[in-house]
């Protein structure tokens, strides 16, 4: 089956890779002295390691403006806006945002800074180590075309990290239902948060249960495992593994890059 996936990134199964910004104005962490002009340059490196150890496209996400907000501040997505902005003439592979944990905010950055894709929770109820997380799928969307951002994919995370439904409910349900009502352009499984791997047998059960529509492991996927998610999965999004050590908080590693993606595209020939 060919899905869009092949029109946007120009082969099977796709690794789209996080470039995580660091802490901007107004998170916590942001660093004063460095400025705008400290994580621009650090989100430069990460984009020219990623493209050049070959990954399939880019997503910039505001990682590190941690505790995260399920509103965002209006400054977050105007820093996001600006270094994005920026290093637009240096993109060379097809790009998507994340917003952490704003679907308005992802949809209007998109359509700011031209991005093909966007991950977000867009349905359901949790409860999460951010309170109560609600969600209102039909405002969202229609959001989405009062902005002109149509052609945007919508990627449906719907295994929330440190979250989950406030009412139990199967996987192979809610992946069901969300397919039916929301009509997700591709549906990501996680594990409980950045770096840890997705279950592999959840992650079968999903993509069995729709097999019509795009399904992405979403996090800890790593040189170990990546043939097994990939023989189930239509990609992976792709971060930690990528980075010095396989450790979070670090910068991208070029050499990993490459290892994976070596291995990967080895993968694609055999499959």
């Amino acid at each position: 089956m060919t899905y869009w996936t092949k029109e946007i990134f120009h082969t099977e199964k796709p690794i789209i890779a996080m470039c995580h910004l660091r802490a901007l104005p107004g998170d916590p962490g942001y660093d004063k002295a460095g400025g705008m002009k400290a994580v621009i340059k650090s989100a430069r490196e990460d984009l020219l390691a990623l493209q050049e150890g070959g990954v399939d496209g880019v997503m910039f996400s505001n990682e590190f403006s941690m505790p995260y907000l399920l509103k965002v501040k209006t400054e977050t997505t105007a820093s996001m806006a600006r270094i994005i902005g920026e290093l637009m003439p240096e993109i060379t592979v097809p790009y998507g945002v994340n917003v952490l944990w704003d679907p308005y905010a992802s949809l209007e950055l998109a359509a700011a800074v031209d991005g093909k894709f966007v991950r977000e929770i867009f349905s359901g109820v949790y409860a999460s180590d951010f309170g109560l997380w609600n969600t209102n799928c039909g405002e969202i969307i229609r959001h989405q075309h009062a902005i002109s951002a149509e052609n945007v994919k919508l990627l449906f995370n719907i295994v929330p990290e440190a979250a989950r439904y406030l009412a139990e409910r199967d996987i192979a349900e809610v992946a069901r239902s969300t397919v039916f009502n929301h009509l997700p352009d591709a549906l990501c499984v996680s594990g409980l948060t950045a770096g840890t791997e997705t279950d592999s047998a959840t992650l079968k059960r999903v993509k069995d249960t729709v097999p019509q529509t795009v399904v992405f492991a979403n996090t800890g996927v790593r040189l170990e495992n990546v043939e097994e998610q990939l023989s189930i999965a239509d990609g992976a999004v792709v971060a930690t593994t990528f980075k010095y050590e396989g450790v979070f908080q670090n910068q991208v590693d070029i050499k990993r890059v490459k290892s994976f993606m070596d291995k990967v595209k080895d993968f694609r020939k055999n499959y």
